[in-house]
């Protein structure tokens, strides 16, 4: 691009002026307030110059005029304001034409594996907002890697065992008389979470009992007749008795379907599902191994720890003393067995920042066990999602389901698509269709705009306004393009001698910007780069559509440009928002 044909005058420039030496050329955007299209920072410059940055960026400046590739410069203190040459973007716009995917870079065979953990429910309860944020982040975090160039495996892994699971068990067994998913006409994963609501109901009333009894708090708690039943349960679980493993995979399967209809909704996938009933084994094993080795200790009870003081944590406990797993024994053996499965290169998973410790504590143990790949593990640590109501608990059942929080907004879009008027002509099913595209976009543009490590504040009705930074704003500019490329007769090319407007090099500079875009999105790990981008674009596109006449221009070599100059905005929108999950409708 600019920079590197810039570059290659510049340090040509800088040699003559100023001698042989190693240059560090550093460019960057040109702000707003200032005339130009490229800054070239020159303070570097001043300790082989001897001069002050003004004067140096001036000299620069003026053998860079002497070239064809600059049309004029200004200097600003220690920054060098560069006008490129009108050829220059006419000539860059022209190869980006051709190529309908700008900007996404084609893997080659020897290219890193990335591999991108999300969702990770687990089987106890229904997804919800929170698992939406994950869901989108994972996704978008996924195609993005891949359009940068990036061989990518999307994995999950599914918390189906432990103690949580057993409490919704527990609590089918005394409370739900035979009922099921299909005699209830509920969906599976909301079934199953009904019970482990019913389960915290029924364990606050045994602790309110035992304490009037005169038992204190804490050991009401440890001591209420549901949880020890539960606990029971997980040791039979895993010594594999009949009974108990037979109704745990029952429930699981309800649950399973249940996640599967969500996820085929709202347009997520895996390569590969991990199970924690399974990986779970693995830990134990290499638990084994890192006792021998001198990584772990066991305490008096049986219990086995890891003492991390030095790295500046504390005391972990890997095993409890009764034998069973924890999380971090079932992480342990998941991230083994997906080396072995994929020798990936880097593994990224998308966890909520209320686990930034336990992702530290588990790369460390994996390093000290001898696993070089554990240096390329990485933790996508997002904030949580609240809504205007508050925040969710799941265990006292006020949660935001996201299967409800999908049917909302489809609803809201149809009542707004409905005042507008939008799509009179269309029939039933392609409008339902169009309205699903518009919620779903809304929801998920909403959620990735804000940078992953924010928490943030989730408004329904806003995400789904046809104003502003929205998902359907973008859509309708999408679908409004789409409408002129269909109204158009002519050949689309950019004649000879073609000039352009200052909005139409904005434009066309914002379009060569996507692909430095989608590989600091994924440098980053943070698609609110590429949302931000599609926001932008789309403002200057809109602003440009208002003030010039596209298929009324004064001759048909401008419409042509204009139609192709647009044709090339609806490229770049469908490919960004592509890479958030979102569909563009062709017509709204």
């Amino acid at each position: 691009m600019i920079e590197d044909k810039l570059s290659k005058n510049i340090d040509k420039i800088l040699n003559e002026l100023y001698g042989n030496n190693s240059y560090e050329i550093q460019f960057q955007k040109t702000r707003k307030e200032f005339k130009g299209d490229i800054t070239l920072v020159v303070f570097p410059f001043t300790k082989f110059s001897k001069k002050s940055p003004e004067i140096t960026a001036e000299e620069i400046g003026e053998k860079l005029v002497l070239s064809d590739q600059i049309n004029s410069f200004n200097v600003i203190k220690g920054f060098l304001n560069i006008e490129i040459i009108e050829k220059f973007w006419l000539d860059q716009f022209s190869k980006a034409s051709l190529n309908e995917y700008f900007g996404f870079v084609e893997p080659k065979d020897d290219s890193p594996l990335h591999l991108v953990e999300y969702s990770s429910p687990n089987t106890n309860k229904p997804l919800h907002l929170g698992h939406l944020r994950n869901h989108f982040l994972g996704y978008s975090i996924s195609e993005i890697l891949k359009a940068s160039g990036k061989k990518v495996k999307k994995v999950q892994i599914i918390n189906d065992r432990g103690i949580h699971i057993c409490k919704s068990m527990v609590a089918w067994l005394d409370y739900g008389n035979d009922e099921t998913p299909q005699s209830t006409g509920i969906k599976g994963d909301h079934f199953v979470g009904k019970y482990y609501v019913k389960f915290d109901q029924e364990y606050k009333k045994e602790i309110a009992a035992l304490i009037e009894k005169g038992i204190a708090k804490d050991e009401a708690e440890k001591t209420a007749p549901i949880l020890l039943k539960a606990q029971d349960m997980l040791i039979k679980w895993e010594a594999k008795d009949e009974f108990v493993y037979n109704l745990w995979e029952t429930m699981n399967s309800w649950v399973y379907d249940g996640f599967e209809e969500t996820y085929n909704r709202i347009g997520i996938n895996f390569d590969k599902n991990y199970y924690e009933s399974d990986t779970y084994i693995l830990g134990k094993e290499v638990v084994k191994i890192g006792l021998e080795k001198g990584v772990f200790y066991k305490k008096d009870d049986g219990s086995v720890w890891i003492d991390l003081s030095s790295e500046g944590l504390d005391e972990k406990i890997i095993l409890r003393s009764d034998g069973t797993a924890v999380y971090m024994t079932q992480d342990i053996g998941t991230a083994i067995k997906r080396q072995e499965d994929f020798n990936f290169s880097n593994m990224i998973y998308t966890v909520g920042n209320e686990q930034d410790y336990h992702f530290k504590v588990l790369f460390l143990i994996l390093d000290k066990l001898g696993y070089a790949w554990a240096k390329s593990c990485y933790h996508l640590s997002y904030g949580m999602v609240d809504l205007p109501t508050g925040k969710m608990k799941s265990r006292e059942g006020t949660v935001v389901d996201a299967d409800d929080l999908v049917d909302d907004m489809i609803k809201h879009a149809n009542n707004i698509s409905d005042e507008l008027g939008k799509a009179k002509d269309m029939n039933e099913q392609d409008y339902q269709k169009l309205n699903e595209t518009i919620a779903l976009g809304a929801l998920k543009y909403y959620i990735l705009k804000v940078d992953p490590k924010k928490r943030m504040l989730f408004n329904p009705e806003e995400s789904i306004d046809f104003n502003g930074n929205t998902g359907p704003f973008i859509q309708y500019t999408y679908a409004r393009i789409k409408s002129i490329l269909r109204k158009n007769t002519l050949d689309l090319k950019i004649s000879d001698n073609m000039k352009i407007s200052s909005r139409e090099k904005e434009l066309i500079k914002n379009i060569l910007d996507f692909p430095n875009v989608v590989q600091e999105s994924a440098n980053l790990y943070n698609p609110a780069l590429v949302a931000n981008y599609i926001y932008e674009l789309v403002k200057e596109y809109n602003s440009y559509y208002q003030s010039t006449s596209i298929l009324k221009a004064d001759s048909d070599q401008l419409i042509a440009f204009r139609v192709l100059l647009s044709k090339k905005v609806s490229e770049n929108i469908k490919l960004a928002m592509q890479l958030l999950g979102v569909n563009v409708p062709e017509r709204m």
